[in-house]
């Protein structure tokens, strides 16, 4: 009999092409425009991004798995394709100011943000072992090269071998617990995994166990949890403001969205006692990040913590293990990218070739001289602690509801502790703007690109908080695939 050859359909990964042509595109032209002109592929990148965001509105209600069962594009994976093509387009958006006032005008940063976006869409859309394995290197060599892009500044050099090594490290822990589910299973597609795992227990299979453990180590270090945090505040002071935005916000998101894939749709975890091993780490993570944050004074460092909490936070909801807690997840995920993402706005604001802005003290007395952005910063502070009506209270009365229902009294309790605890450090830099006088040096300049960029992270936490609903069921529609 004849070989036949896989149906492979090109349009469900549609968006991921596009976006792929043109940056590809982007460096073909890169060395035909001046060095004072290279906004021009920052205005190219964004216009790249809407039309691979434009394409995802032909592949909605589409169910399609090609490439042999490797790539599924579902409502979970256009939801998460959405999120991300958002994520870069803010990120752009505070490049193109960011860049000229450091001076590092090289058209391959934008090329090399298209190419890591590219990698974080395939990703929810991976059902299979090796292409998550691809995307998530593709994503993560391309933030290799942008975290050390300040090639003359000794904390990005730092920032960029630190990132690399642990990055390399979490790669190879997480290849390794590959290679022990494929020796148990003798697959690499998580349906035929998820077959295997519901006939053999996995507490009865040394194996599966082993690659239980090393996949939950490596996935450690990619959302930056306790104990696999420590590369996460150095990388985050040293990088460039806006990489470290998408870092903190695109990667997590990524890099979660392939946890709910693997840990719920492989693994079948919704019985047995797997919970405890990410009890023990959510409760590490939120209290360790939270205390770390209260001591800092860089408020890239303070930052950088705080998101190591909200890790914590979001695996509350895989510990839920309910339709209500994955979604839970993907609702907090979508506050989370926005509310951090508007942070870092304003830091890239009040960057200046004098100025890091990367200093609490930095944030005196802004409400005094730029009071909008005051307010908008204190938005995304309140978001960022819970509080209503903002997305940061939408997704963590989702994140507790779901610890609650699933009787996790205890995890809910230390999580609403957390998040007190959160109010003084990022209150501390609102007392700032508010109280004490403007710094000389303090001058905030604006653009057009970080004006809409402000203008999108600060409506959509605002939003979300007001009428969440849109969100709320876009998630639970799309974490029906895993039930």
């Amino acid at each position: 009999m004849a070989p036949t050859l896989p149906e492979i359909r090109l349009i469900a990964i549609l968006p991921e092409i596009i976006l792929a042509i043109l940056a590809c595109a982007l460096f073909v032209m890169d060395p035909f425009i001046e060095k004072q002109k290279k906004s021009q592929l920052g205005y190219f990148s964004i216009g790249a991004l809407l039309l691979s965001g434009f394409s995802c509105l032909f592949l909605f209600g589409e169910s399609i798995t090609t490439f042999s069962g490797m790539i599924t594009l579902d409502a979970y994976a256009l939801f998460f394709k959405v999120l991300f093509l958002l994520a870069a387009l803010v990120v752009v958006l505070m490049s193109i100011r960011y860049v000229q006032v450091e001076r590092i005008n090289l058209g391959e940063y934008y090329g090399l943000i298209l190419f890591a976006t590219i990698g974080m869409m395939l990703m929810p859309s991976a059902t299979d072992l090796l292409s998550f394995y691809l995307s998530l290197e593709l994503m993560s060599m391309s933030f290799y090269v942008l975290i050390a892009f300040m090639r003359k500044d000794p904390k990005g050099i730092e920032s960029g071998i630190k990132y690399f090594l642990t990055g390399v490290f979490a790669s190879g822990i997480i290849l390794y617990g590959m290679a022990f589910l494929y020796g148990a299973t003798g697959t690499t597609n998580l349906s035929e995994i998820a077959t295997f795992i519901q006939v053999n227990e996995i507490t009865s299979n040394p194996s599966l166990s082993m690659a239980f453990v090393l996949l939950v180590t490596g996935f450690g270090f990619k959302i930056a949890s306790v104990p696999f945090h420590m590369w996460a505040p150095d990388v985050y002071e040293g990088s460039p403001t806006p990489i470290t935005a998408y870092l903190s916000a695109g990667s997590k998101a990524a890099a979660f969205s392939v946890m709910l894939r693997i840990f719920i749709d492989a693994f079948s975890l919704s019985s047995g006692n797997w919970w405890q091993i990410f009890w023990v780490i959510a409760v590490l993570t939120m209290t360790l990040g939270n205390l770390m944050a209260l001591v800092q004074s860089n408020i890239k460092r303070m930052l950088a913590y705080s998101s190591i909490a909200h890790s914590g936070y979001i695996i509350m909801g895989l510990i839920a293990a309910s339709e209500i807690g994955y979604a839970a997840i993907m609702i907090y995920l979508v506050g989370y990218v926005f509310m951090t993402l508007g942070a870092f706005v304003v830091i890239v604001l009040l960057c200046s070739p004098n100025l890091k802005g990367d200093q609490i003290s930095d944030f005196k007395g802004i409400a005094r001289t730029n009071p909008m952005v005051a307010l908008t910063f204190m938005l995304f502070a309140l978001s960022l602690i819970g509080i209503p009506p903002t997305a940061g209270f939408v997704g963590k009365l989702y994140l507790f509801n779901a610890a609650i229902q699933g009787e996790f009294y205890w995890l809910a309790i230390i999580g609403i502790l957390n998040s007190a605890v959160s109010l003084y450090y990022y209150f501390k830099v609102v007392q700032i703007m508010y109280t004490e006088e403007p710094a000389e040096s303090t001058v905030l300049s604006f653009s057009p690109p970080i004006k809409v960029a402000l203008g999108i992270t600060g409506f959509a936490t605002l939003f979300i908080g007001l009428y969440p609903e849109p969100i709320i069921k876009a998630a639970l529609y799309s974490v029906k695939i895993f039930l």
